[in-house]
């Protein structure tokens, strides 16, 4: 428990580390291409009036425009345009403002644009709008490369510098959650030695208490009174059998005899055991257990967790209600399931199943003698498997638990 409670942590802590990372890099990198948009559209803007080349004196009225953008712009950009018919044949090609892009490749790239029908865009690493002239069309392509590089670079260092502070935090995370676990572990083992502590030493009045009872009945009789001790002290003993049986499975003591067994044969014996109960209540209980499957574990603990599987579907299950235990291999894994109905179980209460003492219904858990804790160790004993164990319910009137081996 305290493992899983410490990967749930780490697991917990790196992703919302990971979350964090995301945002804050998408929304800076999303702004930083925003940007390169922003200002290569203005440059094109600049050209655009001026018939493809930027000029070389802003006009005084028109000073204010030019905010935006350092008097070096037109001397650092590298640009080109082409101009088109209505047919999209090139009339005029300038590609005198750049090195990198010949007439013909010009040429090529405007014809492409122009049968794109898009008025702006990138092309390859090129920002270009088409401007329309009197049933001409001129498109003029302003080099993006560096700009685009850089937000590149900018990527990749930031997903590198992530990484790496994701690994680093993982370590970190590693190295300290077994101090920040380290109390509730302690408290948690303290309260499992008390429990197992307590249970053996139960045992000994509780067995004194059986005896004397037994004495008294052979002196006076058989009674009520001593009927009713008999009766809760049994109780109390089963009651500290499972919890220092429970205790043990979680502490790990509990060594199972990992031997290959029929599977199939002890969940059929299993379920021909509670055939007379069932018939009694006037319930129908059924099987569907595939032959021949057999699985390496303790045969004993195998056999409680079905008897407790059954055992709370006898107890639970609505008048007349229906059984069914199904008992099949898919792929590598051995599913066991036991489904019955019910008068009403929510979902709320199939996430506490598994808890220890929890009752769906105490008024009725009363009158059937349970204690809560049979699926409590049935989960132990499945986790001791390196099983799982499933609640679940479709319609809140019928209640399926499911365990699931590696075969």
């Amino acid at each position: 428990m305290i493992k899983k409670l410490r990967i749930k942590l780490i697991t917990a802590s790196m992703i919302s580390l990971l979350i964090v990372l995301l945002v804050i890099e998408g929304i800076v990198g999303i702004l930083n291409y925003k940007k390169i948009v922003r200002d290569a559209d203005r440059g094109l803007e600049v050209l655009e009036e001026n018939s493809g080349r930027f000029p070389r004196k802003m006009p005084s009225d028109k000073k204010d425009d030019w905010n935006f953008m350092p008097p070096e712009i037109p001397f650092e950009s590298r640009y080109f345009s082409v101009l088109l018919n209505a047919q999209g044949e090139v009339i005029f090609t300038d590609a005198s403002q750049i090195v990198a892009v010949d007439f013909t490749e010009a040429q090529r790239y405007a014809v492409e644009v122009w049968e794109k029908q898009v008025e702006k865009g990138f092309w390859h690493k090129y920002r270009y709008l088409c401007c329309a002239y009197d049933g001409e069309t001129r498109i003029i392509f302003l080099d993006c490369g560096r700009q685009l590089d850089t937000f590149q670079n900018f990527l990749v260092t930031a997903v590198s510098v992530s990484v790496t502070g994701l690994l680093a935090v993982l370590i970190l995370m590693i190295y300290l959650s077994s101090r920040m676990v380290k109390p509730f572990s302690d408290n948690y083992e303290k309260q499992k030695q008390f429990i197992t502590d307590a249970g053996h030493e139960l045992k000994t009045p509780l067995a004194i208490i059986n005896a004397d009872t037994e004495v008294l009945e052979m002196d006076f009789g058989e009674n009520e009174w001593l009927r009713d001790i008999q009766a809760q002290t049994r109780r109390l003993a089963d009651l500290t059998n499972s919890l220092v049986l429970l205790s043990r499975m979680e502490e790990g003591q509990q060594k199972e005899i990992q031997v290959e067994f029929p599977l199939s044969d002890v969940v059929e014996e299993v379920f021909h055991t509670f055939q007379a109960p069932a018939k009694i209540q006037e319930k129908t209980l059924n099987s569907v257990i595939v032959p021949m499957i057999s699985m390496k574990g303790d045969e004993k603990a195998i056999r409680g967790l079905t008897t407790i599987l059954l055992d709370n579907a006898m107890k639970y299950s609505d008048a007349k209600g229906r059984i069914t235990v199904t008992l099949e291999k898919q792929k590598n894994r051995i599913r066991l399931s036991v489904f019955n109905t019910t008068e009403h179980i929510s979902k709320e209460q199939i996430s506490h199943l598994f808890d220890r003492f929890y009752r769906t219904d105490a008024s009725r858990n009363s009158q059937t003698g349970g204690y809560g804790l049979g699926l409590s160790i049935a989960a132990a004993t499945a986790a001791s498997h390196k099983g799982k164990i499933i609640a679940e319910t479709q319609d809140e009137k019928s209640l399926k638990i499911t365990v699931i081996f590696p075969s």
